[in-house]
């Protein structure tokens, strides 16, 4: 029991409700799929799963009273990657990638098609409301900001999570991972659900969604930023600053000011 909230852990399910009992986070952690499951999410989707997935993990927010809730989970990630050629990363790797997922797959084989093998996805959660009217409207960080001063703040986390939904290694070609970290503090919380790319002499992506709630309100902040560079233009930025590049290229947050912002919109839920 924590001063400011209850946490709870069950069975690989933490959960941490708010003092003033509004707001309830959850996150669930659990191993990697085995072939069934895997299988299973293979068809449905309509493309091959990443080497490493996470199907069964979940990061929720839910606000107690009215039942509005928005969580971030591996299934629906994978649904927004682009399931046809169309913004698909053509380099000479990716036929060879998709002959060998069909080879691991068999039962797949009618839908291993062209698609964005580099599974970048811009999947900003998904939002449940037993009430119609709260929606997502659009706003802008001057009259609804995240207020970074005060995450800033050495205040205690009371409750920090940091959840993985995919990863794949691209065949030895770089790296492609989903994940989400939560820290919740005695009057806010703040989630980042990044998606990072980096396709090793081809591009380098970060896409983010940050949650951002102040525990005392009814309004949540949605902020999407997604970011891109050319992998040589990165490589060449980190050499100009003498940088370790090998190691810098693994760290999406110290890629990720050398990047160029491509979208960045921001939004608010209110709950009445």
């Amino acid at each position: 029991m924590a001063s400011n909230g209850e946490l709870s852990d069950i069975q690989g399910v933490d959960t941490f409700v708010s003092r003033n009992k509004q707001w309830k986070v959850t996150t669930r952690k659990r191993p990697i799929l085995k072939a069934g499951p895997i299988d299973a999410m293979n068809e449905k989707l309509g493309i091959p799963v990443p080497e490493m997935i996470f199907g069964d993990n979940v990061v929720a927010i839910e606000h107690v009273p009215s039942g509005w809730a928005t969580d971030f989970n591996a299934f629906d990630a994978l649904d927004r990657v682009s399931k046809t050629a169309h913004g698909m990363l053509q380099v000479a790797y990716s036929k060879e990638w998709q002959k060998d997922r069909q080879h691991h797959h068999e039962g797949i084989k009618e839908v291993v098609k062209p698609f964005d093998w580099s599974y970048s996805t811009d999947f900003k959660g998904r939002t449940h409301s037993p009430d119609p009217n709260v929606v997502w409207q659009p706003t802008d960080s001057f009259k609804d900001p995240i207020r970074t001063d005060l995450l800033s703040r050495p205040d205690p986390i009371l409750f920090y999570d940091d959840v993985i939904f995919y990863e794949d290694e691209l065949a030895d070609n770089g790296i492609a991972i989903f994940s989400c970290k939560i820290r919740v503090m005695a009057e806010r919380l703040l989630l980042l659900c990044r998606f990072f790319l980096r396709l090793d002499g081809v591009i380098v992506r970060v896409r983010d969604t940050r949650v951002y709630i102040e525990l005392g309100s009814k309004t949540v902040i949605r902020q999407y930023t997604a970011k891109e560079e050319s992998y040589d233009v990165v490589q060449s930025k980190l050499q100009m600053h003498r940088e370790n590049v090998p190691e810098v290229l693994r760290d999406a947050n110290r890629i990720a000011p050398l990047l160029r912002t491509v979208e960045d919109t921001m939004e608010k839920a209110v709950i009445p």
